[in-house]
């Protein structure tokens, strides 16, 4: 395993334990659980932009930039051996994977919210 392999895992996981760390005050904060199920009606937070959302557009920036640079190297000639090869080649991939998962989550428990809040609303127009 390169240098750059290994540079890429510190800052990942770094960067993990900061995302983790917001996501548990986030949760802890204003969702709100009823036996241990998410009460979509009285949790507003996925229906108004959030810290966590901000945050994410920040890695998106970031992963755009690594993927970016990660392209710049390998057309300029640089092969897998360059440590910056292999740290953007992580970075890109983790973050990617990262950012999709969350768009998943996010669109998911915004349309759960949605119905919840104006589920009934919208049975009754139909």
């Amino acid at each position: 395993m390169g240098i750059g392999w290994i540079v890429s895992l510190i800052v990942g996981g770094i960067m993990m334990v900061v995302i983790i760390v917001i996501a548990i005050s986030l949760e802890r904060k204003y969702i709100v659980r009823e036996n241990g199920k998410i009460n979509y009606k009285k949790t507003t937070i996925f229906l108004r932009w959030n810290v966590f959302d901000t945050l994410t557009i920040v890695l998106s920036i970031y992963t755009i930039l690594c993927v970016q640079s990660l392209n710049m190297l390998v057309s300029s000639g640089q092969t897998v051996e360059n440590p910056y090869v292999q740290f953007f080649t992580n970075q890109s991939q983790v973050w990617v994977t990262v950012d999709i998962l969350y768009l998943v989550f996010r669109v998911s428990n915004t349309m759960k919210s949605i119905k919840a809040h104006w589920g009934d609303e919208l049975d009754d127009e139909q």
